[in-house]
């Protein structure tokens, strides 16, 4: 029974007809009030840190169409818009309402602090347009830790896992070599490194410095009294390429972290909670995704000394040395001379042009070739770029190669350095079969017209005419070249087919070569665990386990993480059992790998269980 037909018992019938057409009066009112008032707002967090990935949501109680949404530039737009509905059912006295909201999201995540707005959006309603509010969001800066923070239930990670950007000379001078690194630094477990975000260095000609390397260098620290693992995720040598005030954005590193969780539970009674909460009864861990954003930094650039600086200064910073070379300063007409300069030292080498050099207008001189055998090293770049010139003197003579200077600006010295090569003196005698040649002296190489090979002399007799050789038209090599390219090609094709066949099922091939790829990296993994060597242990065994799984199920290594492999096996039908095994021993080696302490002790354990789950995986795949 409601609260109306409650009131009509107590009440006379005239004043139960009033009442009743004032109740009806007030909902017919209500409900065409609700439905011409539409609702269109925008909704998100207002606080987030840097790094942290948040949802835009724009609700409207209406259908509407054309939702054109706002233009973000201050955040990084991860994903939508995406349309999603809601619905809700309400049945008072009888009558039956519905209502349905259509939502707009967005994923966004922030990459730099401060206060940021976001612009409305329009949607359309039966023709009328309507704006949602605008959002103001405030990013706060992660510090030092760049961490997204914890959601409910994590601990927080701020002071055990973080990314930290360190420049080796904030205030170098223009063109000057200065070395940016990027630290890891964790005392909890980790895997899966993804650092690919951090390579955009504008106003800098950059240098990756780990381009070769395998393994990621890592160090042991103490920081206030707690030990860290310090991994050098990425190294690059700066040069640059403008002079002022340059910001370097803060680096972005995304990875896997093994987080302790606790239940948190309690009791009225205080000793039973501080028994049962206490860390060895009541801790478990959970892998988190976490996005870790590193510090910022500011470089101030500064200008090159304009005194004392030489005309043909082209932008050498560093400490160089330079050296020149000739293959002979005695030769025939038409007999090569090959010049070599190198220029060799620490800085900006790779940007070096080659040496302004007037040679005589008699030499016929061809465009350098250029060479580079640079060295990267955590130091920064060295090496050494030679310009090597071929050279061939037409015309006999004597002629002097006048001293070759370049100059560089050493930044110990602070000091402009010139150096010079020493002059060569070349004597070009005559050559067999030279003919009659006149050259113009003072002019430049592309004025001078040989007259020898422009104007012939009339040949009086006797004559003296002899076999020069054979004809090359219609000889043996003639149709070696005019067929041989078709055979080849014919036979080309042939294999080409064949290899194509045999290779057309790449799935089967990857899965037939996935057990012999294991047993090679295990081989190797094996060599290393007799040498002790613990870092390339557990690389080779954690490779020889996911290769061992994307080759095997034919899934390229990117598209495995920890949560897919049980699904993935156990599509596969793989015996329950084993998949958590095999899961285990994923878990072990990835944390055995950046756990602080002693590694050697557990490099025979995981060997061992790799092996076994391999062997056993292995059987129940075929």
């Amino acid at each position: 029974m409601n609260r109306e037909t409650k009131i009509h018992q107590y009440l006379p019938a005239g004043n139960k007809i009033r009442i009743t057409a004032m109740v009806l009066m007030v909902l017919l009112l209500s409900a065409t009030s609700f439905a011409d008032d539409v609702n269109f707002t925008a909704t998100a967090k207002t606080s987030v840190s840097v790094g942290e990935k948040f949802q835009l949501s724009y609700k409207i109680n209406a259908e509407g169409k054309g939702f054109r949404g706002p233009n973000i530039t201050d955040f990084q737009v991860l994903s939508g818009p995406n349309t999603s509905t809601s619905s809700s059912v309400q049945i008072i006295n009888g009558q039956v309402s519905r209502k349905v909201d259509y939502i707009f999201s967005y994923i966004l995540r922030a990459s730099k602090d401060g206060t940021y707005q976001i612009p409305p959006a329009t949607i359309s309603v039966d023709g009328k347009s309507y704006h949602s509010n605008a959002l103001n969001i405030t990013v706060a800066s992660s510090g030092s830790s760049g961490s997204t923070g914890s959601s409910q239930g994590e601990q927080d990670t701020s002071d055990e896992l973080y990314l930290r950007a360190s420049i080796s000379n904030s205030t170098p001078y223009l063109g000057e070599q200065t070395i940016i690194t990027y630290k890891l630094y964790t005392s909890i477990q980790v895997s899966n490194l993804d650092a690919s975000k951090i390579s955009s260095f504008p106003g800098f000609w950059a240098k990756n410095l780990q381009e070769n390397l395998t393994n990621i260098p890592q160090t042991r620290e103490v920081i206030k009294g707690k030990e860290y693992v310090v991994a050098e995720v990425k190294k690059f040598a700066l040069f640059p390429q403008r002079s002022g005030e340059i910001i370097i954005e803060a680096g972005m590193l995304d990875c896997v972290a093994q987080i302790k969780t606790s239940s948190g539970r309690k009791s009225s009674d205080p000793f039973f909670d501080s028994f049962f909460n206490d860390p060895f009864f009541n801790n478990r861990y959970q892998n988190v995704e976490k996005t870790l954003v590193s510090n910022s930094l500011k470089i101030d650039v500064k200008s090159l000394p304009t005194q004392n600086k030489p005309n043909n200064f082209s932008g050498a910073v560093g400490s160089f040395d330079f050296k020149s070379d000739i293959s002979g300063t005695e030769v025939k007409t038409n007999e090569a001379i090959t010049l070599k300069f190198t220029l060799s030292g620490r800085g900006n080498i790779e940007l070096m042009n080659p040496p302004q050099i007037n040679f005589p207008p008699d030499f016929e001189v061809y465009d350098p070739d250029i060479s580079n055998n640079i060295r990267v090293s955590s130091a920064g770049v060295s090496g050494t770029r030679t310009f090597e010139y071929l050279i061939i003197p037409r015309n006999p003579g004597d002629f002097e190669i006048k001293p070759v200077t370049i100059s560089y600006f050493d930044v110990a010295k602070n000091q402009y350095i010139k150096l010079s090569s020493p002059p060569y003196n070349i004597k070009v005698a005559k050559g067999e079969n030279q003919p009659q040649s006149i050259s113009i002296a003072g002019l430049g190489k592309e004025e001078i017209k040989y007259l020898g090979n422009d104007i012939r002399h009339i040949k009086l007799p006797p004559y003296s005419l002899r076999t020069i050789g054979i004809f090359f038209f219609k000889s043996n090599f003639y149709y070696l070249l005019l067929f041989g390219p078709l055979v080849i090609a014919l036979l080309i094709l042939v294999v080409w087919r064949r290899t194509v066949k045999r290779r057309s099922d790449t799935a089967s091939m990857k899965t037939r070569k996935a057990t012999k790829m294991a047993r090679r990296r295990l081989k190797l993994a094996n060599n290393y665990l007799k040498n002790k060597k613990e870092t390339e242990f557990y690389i080779e065994i954690s490779q020889a386990l996911w290769g061992y799984l994307s080759d095997k199920l034919n899934i390229p290594k990117a598209k495995l993480s920890m949560e897919n492999v049980k699904e993935i096996l156990e599509k596969r039908k793989v015996d329950p059992a084993l998949i958590a095994q095999f899961i285990d021993t994923l878990n072990n080696t990835e944390y055995a790998r950046f756990a602080p302490g002693d590694k050697s002790e557990n490099m025979d354990k995981i060997f061992r269980e790799a092996l076994d789950i391999i062997s056993k995986i292995e059987g129940e795949l075929k």
